[in-house]
């Protein structure tokens, strides 16, 4: 017989038919001569209830059946006359496919700590707050190039081991098969690189960026999704070391061009969710709700699905950084020091605080701001008419801050040149890179968007470790 999913089951009107499911013990309850046992296989947030009759299964079976042990059950399914479910399958065959130690098993069915998850994410999976975290990541995926395969875009691979820092951040894995007890060394002492597997100084990539204008250069429009690293050494809720990025290169966009694909493509993946993860989203949104309880009411978050829609449904501001920063100094808490970074003058960095100010705040809206000053923004930007800011954008959303980042590439081969020189980055090593400026240049855009960052959003998570199966993090690299 083939099995069928509990989300199939419960999805189905026929009942009295026999069926075949499998699964996890999520609980068990029952009397001396029948136990109703809680099977989830992960299709869905709902229990598929399985009554068991005692006198039919044998008493070694019964004692097997404990929470966490995976069953298979061949039964009838039927209209449940309990609360608390639609349906139910009384069982006529059950096998138990994997014991679990009961008094060993981390998951009992009680309120864990998400803390205590992570520390167990090896299983944190068949809780339903992950199970639902897991479908809606899968439905984001789906979503995201289901979005540019629809526009014509093509999905290239870019390399994770690279020779180039694409941010100029510095903070990068290095990638080396050296003996670090025996390095190799020059005759001045320096590490010989060219010993080492590549021949040459490695990292893992903080970007796919450059990669991604390459292929765009040819084919048009591009994206890629895939892992990207940074060395940063943050503990915050932010931040992690390994993550995904989706990151789109356009050619002949602007920057105008590359806001409206951006926007468009944020509202079609929370739509997407909307749509397709209503379950999930519903029971996440119930959880956030009795985490908030304990707050003021001024201090809680909207409601997750009304964020969602609300942010679907409504054009996003469009500002300069220079009109920001005009806001922020005369904003209530720059002028009762309420920041932590206060604003005083025109070339600050911002900082989450001012993000979240300008979008929960000021214009209640998402909110794109660009022309940023150059100085504190990458040597690829296109610099503007006023030799002083850059084609730059960056989404800010609420909760979040920063969401997209992008911009406006520089096409021209001398300003690229003069602004890598300022910036310090080696003209020789990036002579591939400066190549489609030298043949054929046109102008072009793109941008980056933090995959989990944007998982933080939909799931309404308050960190970022908890909405990526495995996280890598500082001192953590487990599982």
């Amino acid at each position: 017989m083939k099995r069928s999913t509990v989300k199939e089951l419960f999805a189905s009107t026929a009942q009295e038919q026999k069926v075949l499911v499998k699964g996890w013990v999520r609980n068990r309850r029952g009397s001396k001569n029948v136990a109703f046992v809680a099977l989830n296989d992960g299709t869905t947030l709902q229990n598929l209830q399985i009554v068991v009759d005692f006198a039919l299964m044998g008493e070694d079976t019964m004692n097997n059946i404990t929470v966490g042990c995976s069953i298979s059950v061949e039964g009838i399914l039927k209209a449940s006359a309990g609360s608390g479910q639609s349906m139910e399958v009384v069982a006529e065959k059950l096998e138990v496919l994997g014991l679990a130690d009961a008094e060993k098993y981390p998951l009992q069915p009680k309120k864990h700590s998400l803390e205590f998850l992570r520390e167990n994410a090896h299983l944190r999976f068949r809780t339903n707050t992950f199970g639902a975290i897991t479908r809606i990541r899968h439905a984001m995926i789906f979503a995201i190039h289901s979005f540019f395969n629809e526009r014509g875009f093509y999905n290239i691979h870019t390399p994770i081991v690279t020779a180039s820092d694409a941010e100029g951040a510095g903070e990068m894995f290095q990638v080396t098969t050296f003996d670090l007890d025996h390095l190799p060394r020059t005759e001045s002492g320096e590490i010989n690189y060219k010993l080492d597997f590549f021949g040459r100084k490695t990292n893992l990539t903080v970007s796919g960026q450059l990669e991604a204008e390459l292929a765009a250069l040819a084919m048009g429009s591009v994206y890629t999704f895939g892992p990207t690293f940074r060395a940063e050494n943050s503990n915050t809720t932010r931040h992690l070391a390994e993550f995904w990025m989706i990151e789109p290169e356009v050619a002949f966009n602007d920057l105008n061009d590359n806001m409206d694909l951006a926007e468009s493509m944020l509202k079609y993946v929370i739509r997407y969710a909307l749509d397709h993860c209503m379950e999930d989203l519903e029971f996440l949104s119930k959880r956030l709700q009795e985490e908030e309880q304990s707050k003021k009411a001024e201090d809680r978050s909207m409601e997750l699905i009304e964020k969602l829609q609300f942010v679907a449904d409504n054009d996003f501001v469009r500002l300069p950084y220079t009109e920001a920063i005009d806001i922020l100094k005369n904003s209530k808490p720059n002028k009762n020091k309420k920041f932590d970074y206060l604003i005083e003058e025109w070339g600050a960095d911002l900082q989450s605080e001012h993000e979240r100010y300008l979008v929960e705040k000021h214009f209640k809206k998402p909110v794109i701001l660009i022309d940023y000053p150059a100085a504190i923004k990458a040597f690829y930007m296109r610099m503007n008419e006023d030799g002083k800011t850059v084609r730059a954008m960056d989404i800010l959303f609420p909760g979040i801050g920063e969401i997209v980042g992008g911009s406006q590439r520089e096409e021209r081969l001398e300003v690229l040149l003069e602004k890598m020189k300022a910036m310090h980055i080696p003209e020789e090593e990036m002579w591939w890179f400066l190549d489609t400026r030298r043949f054929g240049s046109v102008p072009h855009s793109g941008y980056g968007l933090g995959f989990e960052r944007l998982m933080l959003f939909v799931t309404g998570m308050g960190n970022i470790r908890d909405v990526i199966p495995f996280p890598r993090a500082p001192k953590q690299a487990e599982f």
